[in-house]
């Protein structure tokens, strides 16, 4: 950890942001949107994760994002790329020591209500995980036990609501359940999904949230809607639908996401 702290410090040359972004499938657009970008691939930081997904660039971009500064995660490891639901702690670890504060995450998601096609933009509220793993296995200490009530920080949440009512951006709201992938859900488990409670699914984020309050880290999270969830259309699913629609809500989310940087990140 010691050694790709040293390194982002010094490739940070000065810059000192306390908020970090993870940009999930498609949507490592956004880090054009970064003034004076400082491009650092993973593979020059040790324990940053090899993402090995298609639409995953595995390089932190820092610079400043509606004047703020700010770093990028470009790329994601998830559990079903290697089994190990805390392949983000490395880098999550970094960025805290570095003093970040606030974290956002974003990903591509399924959409279990029909009212929420492809394209739209979901705030995350709260999640189910049903991976049947969690990242904090094996950690030693009493810190493993986190309490996750209030996991999605209600500043942050409420700046997102107000830069999207500002915007003039659609923002739906609901709790996402994190599925451990790689094969896309059946229509029965989308069933149990709804009836469970849930608004959307997806392969990701959920570790990231739990390690992030692990790590003291303020969170905010949210899906891009690439489709509707399997069975609701008669369709079949594809990774190549997600890559293809997430640029789509990605565009209305960076609208949001500026706003609130524009405006501050709320300090509680």
């Amino acid at each position: 950890m010691k050694e790709a702290l040293d390194h982002l410090v010094e490739k940070l040359d000065g810059l000192a942001p306390t908020a970090a972004l993870v940009l999930g499938s498609g949507l490592g657009g956004l880090v054009d949107q970064v003034e004076g970008a400082r491009r650092i691939p993973y593979a020059e930081l040790p324990g940053f994760p090899r993402s090995g997904v298609s639409g995953h660039a595995g390089e932190v971009v820092a610079g400043r994002f509606a004047g703020t500064p700010v770093l990028m995660l470009s790329g994601r490891a998830h559990y079903y790329e290697h089994g190990n639901a805390a392949a983000m702690r490395p880098a999550l670890e970094v960025l805290a020591g570095i003093g970040i504060s606030h974290l956002i995450l974003t990903n591509a998601a399924g959409s279990v209500d029909s009212e929420m096609g492809p394209g739209s933009v979901m705030m995350i509220t709260d999640h189910i995980n049903f991976s049947g793993s969690n990242p904090l296995i094996g950690e030693p200490s009493d810190r493993r036990f986190v309490g996750l009530t209030e996991a999605y920080d209600a500043g942050l949440r409420k700046a997102i609501e107000t830069a999207a009512k500002e915007t003039g951006t659609a923002l739906h709201q609901g709790v996402y359940m994190w599925f451990s992938g790689p094969c896309f859900e059946t229509p029965a488990e989308i069933r149990m999904a709804r009836v469970m409670g849930a608004n959307a699914v997806g392969m990701s984020t959920v570790p990231e949230v739990i390690l992030a309050r692990f790590l003291g880290l303020k969170v905010a999270a949210c899906s891009v809607i690439t489709n509707l969830a399997a069975g609701m259309t008669g369709a079949e699913l594809s990774h190549q639908e997600t890559k293809d629609m997430a640029p789509v809500g990605g565009a209305r989310l960076a609208t949001i996401l500026r706003r609130v940087f524009e405006e501050g990140l709320p300090e509680s």
